[in-house]
């Protein structure tokens, strides 16, 4: 055995162990097994192997891995590191065929492939499956046909709710049918979702294993996917599914959702309150952030643990380094996105700097398509916003631009700029943008000009005539405190007697209860009921102000007014805002006739207003066609240059010219044992932090942000002990920066460990081959190269500076990387940086004392 197939081997059996295999290693003729008298394969068998196993003509494999019954269930053919696995493909499939085994593992110790022999082809994985999961997986057994060929009709996901719904009186009294589909919440298929499904069985039919489905915002992707995975466990393609969400308030809705359509028929878990047992589910939800915390996922999960991965709002939540965990496991692929990969053909992406958001988003939009095999074609299915106005089932909002004198400069190329006095007096220039409104440039007037222009032109509530349910998104949450103020105080004057202070209310995280009053708003119960009309059932609180929630998943049907007092650069939040008003609704009321008894009034919601006024339309669409102009008045300045009236300027926080001296100062002297708080200081401060109320709360409720703010200023640098990261890092040894998130993970039990620098540059390896592992056929024998150059750009910056800057000379001295090396690298440098550019957080790789 040559040392290149040593060291390849040596390295399987590590894998092998980690995966908690039993197996025989033919070649070292060993078992890491005490043998019992069922095993197929005995000791006996490896007097037959000979000197060289691959020159053998008996056909046994290298490696033989055996279920839980000491049986074979799998076979592992490995070669040497400088042999690509796949060379092996044929030969294995002989060994699995002799030993009467479904699934074949191809490995040279860096690059692996698995490959059930009863589906397709070898596919590249990251990690061994476990024998667990393949024991499991046993009972699997797919057939393409019985998909291709299930009847899926408008009542696929009714039958499931309600078996015998067909038969019920109400149902089959024209009179009572509506309110009883209303009573009993059941869901049929439109025509268009039929079609969404279909395509899925017409693309298995072509040979496909991976779907993308364009569907604008309020189309129904929830349902759709319910229907989509009804096909798949029903017609045993599946076994398990995961759904994927990048957002907690989507985890939650999918969740209740798929409970509400299939639950009669299969089980559904959201992950992390189910850690335990979810292999007792069909379907699991889960944030990807969940997955990606501490690349969790390569921990917990088998790449053979779901058949069916489904990623809602895909170019998302698989976006960039995510996409890591979407491809970690084998099967169906299915991705949803509102977000069309042409939103952003209009604009010349040439002319945009290098971190304009709409560039990377782009790219990322186009990266998605690449991975569901759309890259030189349509989706596998298409339903726009403009498809379901035409058919009837949505509606396009009413699109105001209002802009102030102010705003107009600060959109501008030019920006406002200001002449202000600086420390020694002078005037000196400073010029601002819209990115910096509500962040470095503050005007109250220009706040109070949006609220009026809102409050005289919102669409009104079609029954009661009050102004329609709204929401206005703002730049931050202080901006929203101070929005829902003067939309207060302007809805007290022009609607005496009917609110107090409750027309607009804050809806952002740093409020209490915030999670709960998006769902009173869609309940119409926010804040008590409307005072406009008795009887009338609407919310009291007529617009929520937020800034990042009620942005998606958020469904407020009767919602008549959007208001966008804040600049937007990702296209996907601006669709997704947008459509959070495309949904139709009839507004109902019930009047009392004398002759003809109570009568209900309904009217049709036939538009929504969403008002902008930071030219987020034209941002993403040049010369867009406005359907309103509203004329803003000229706002009265604060302060006068060369005869022009300008607006106040509060520069950033507060510096200090008054003397400081030292009121206090003492002197310890530390003995040759140290300081205790440096030899149980993580302990000490774990222990402080359990203990801590207002923490345990945060965490368990998710608000970390929160959490980590509340240590940062309640126990961090405090007298006597002066806790910090740094001081954290040192206790426990660790040999990279350590973050905040990392330390209270750790405290509460959802980290196991703290990775040491190399494990996390192995882990970024190891994604990188996950995302581009097929780009190039030369990733084999450019894999030593890729690692080598891959942990020296992430962990050394005087490395890092010299390949940016193209100074590729200086490598020529350089003991750990050289000229020689960057030519072997043969096309993936460009591929490797832009990587480490767009995924990597090289904050946690910068060196530590």
């Amino acid at each position: 055995m040559g040392k290149k197939e040593a060291k390849a081997r040596i390295k399987i059996n590590k894998l092998l162990e980690e995966s908690g295999w039993r197996f025989f290693d033919t070649k070292s003729k060993s078992a890491n097994i005490v043998l019992e008298q069922n095993v197929k394969i005995t000791e006996n068998h490896f007097e037959e192997l000979g000197e060289d196993f691959e020159k053998t003509k008996n056909g046994y494999t290298d490696f033989t891995l055996l279920d839980e019954h000491g049986f074979p269930i799998a076979v592992l053919e490995a070669k040497c590191e400088d042999k690509h696995p796949l060379v092996a493909k044929e030969q294995a499939r002989t060994y699995a065929k002799s030993l009467n085994v479904r699934y074949v593992i191809l490995s040279n110790g860096n690059i692996h492939y698995f490959w059930d022999l009863n589906i397709g082809n070898p596919q590249i994985i990251t990690k061994f499956p476990t024998s667990e999961s393949l024991g499991t997986r046993k009972k699997y057994e797919p057939n393409k046909n019985n998909l291709i060929k299930e009847r899926v009709d408008s009542e696929y996901i009714a039958i499931s709710q309600k078996p015998d719904y067909a038969s019920d009186p109400d149902y089959n009294n024209e009179k009572k049918r509506s309110s009883f589909i209303e009573k009993t919440g059941l869901r049929f298929f439109r025509p268009y979702q039929l079609n969404a499904i279909k395509s899925i069985q017409k693309a298995v039919l072509e040979g496909q294993d991976r779907f993308l489905f364009e569907m604008a915002t309020g189309t129904g992707k929830t349902l759709i996917s319910a229907g989509v995975i009804k096909l798949f466990l029903r017609t045993k393609n599946a076994k398990r599914v995961l759904f994927l969400v990048d957002r907690l308030e989507l985890e939650d809705q999918a969740y209740k959702n798929f409970k509400k359509y299939l639950s009669n028929d299969f089980k559904t878990v959201i992950f992390k309150e189910n850690r335990d047992d979810w292999k007792k589910a069909d379907i699991i939800v889960s944030t990807i952030q969940t997955f990606m915390r501490f690349n969790k996922y390569k921990d917990i999960f088998s790449p053979t643990d779901f058949d069916l991965v489904i990623s809602d709002e895909a170019h998302r939540s698989i976006g960039g380094n995510s996409r890591a965990v979407f491809e970690f496991f084998l099967g169906y692929k299915l991705g949803l996105t509102a977000t069309p990969k042409d939103y952003l053909k209009h604009v010349d992406m040439t002319k945009l700097l290098g971190d304009d958001p709409r560039k990377l988003e782009r790219r990322e939009l186009l990266d998605t398509y690449k991975t569901f095999g759309c890259e030189h074609s349509e989706p596998t299915y298409r339903y726009s916003l403009i498809d379901g106005v035409n058919d009837g089932f949505l509606i396009n909002p009413i699109v105001a631009d209002g802009r102030t004198e102010i705003t107009t400069e600060l959109l501008s190329e030019k920006g406002y700029s200001i002449l202000v006095k600086n420390e020694d007096g002078e005037k000196e220039e400073q010029v601002f943008f819209h990115k910096q409104f509500e962040r470095k440039f503050f005007s109250e007037k220009t706040n109070k000009s949006f609220c009026k222009a809102f409050i005289e032109n919102a669409l009104r509530d079609p029954i009661s005539g009050e102004i329609g349910k709204s929401i206005i998104f703002c730049v931050s949450q202080i901006h929203a405190a101070k929005i829902a103020n003067i939309l207060n105080e302007f809805a007290m004057k022009a609607f005496p007697n009917k609110y107090n202070s409750d027309f607009a209310v804050q809806v952002s995280s740093d409020i209490e209860n915030a999670q709960q009053m998006p769902i009173n708003f869609a309940n119409n119960n926010l804040l008590g009921h409307t005072k406009f009309l008795e009887g009338y059932k609407s919310s009291r609180a007529r617009v929520c102000v937020t800034v990042g929630m009620m942005t998606t998943g958020y469904d407020c049907q009767d919602l008549l007014n959007i208001g966008l007092l804040r600049p937007i650069f990702s296209p996907t939040d601006f669709i997704q805002i947008k459509g959070r008003g495309t949904r139709k609704f009839n507004f109902t009321y019930k009047v009392k006739d004398e002759v003809e008894g109570w009568i209900e009034k309904s009217i049709e919601k036939e538009k929504f207003k969403l008002f902008d006024f930071f030219g987020n339309c034209e941002y993403f669409e040049k010369d867009f066609p406005y359907d309103e102009k509203i004329k803003l008045p000229a706002i009265t300045k604060t302060y006068v240059d060369d005869g022009r009236e300008k607006p106040m300027v509060i520069r950033d926080g507060y510096e200090n010219y008054n003397l400081d001296e030292i009121k206090t100062y003492a002197e310890t002297d530390i003995g040759k044992d140290g300081m205790r708080i440096d030899r149980e200081l993580f302990d000490s401060f774990a222990d402080t932090v359990k203990a801590d109320n207002f923490i345990n709360k945060k965490f368990k409720e998710g608000r970390l942000e929160e959490a980590e703010e509340y240590v940062r200023k309640e126990l961090f640098n405090k007298p006597e002990e002066y806790i910090n990261l740094d001081k954290l890092r040192k206790a426990v040894k660790l040999d990279r920066r350590l973050t905040l998130r990392e330390v209270l993970e750790k405290i509460f039990g959802k980290l196991k460990k703290f990775k040491k620098k190399d494990e996390i540059l192995e882990e970024e390896i190891s994604k990188f081959v996950e995302l581009h592992g097929t780009d190039r056929d030369n990733l084999q024998e450019c894999i030593h190269t890729i690692r080598l150059f891959m942990k020296e750009y992430i962990a050394n910056a005087t490395f890092r500076k010299i390949i940016d800057s193209g100074n590729f000379t200086e490598l020529e001295t350089n003991p750990v990387f050289s000229m020689h090396d960057l030519e072997e690298l043969n096309g993936w440098r460009e591929d490797l940086v832009n990587y480490v550019k767009d995924y990597v957080n090289l904050n946690v790789f910068m060196e530590v004392a």
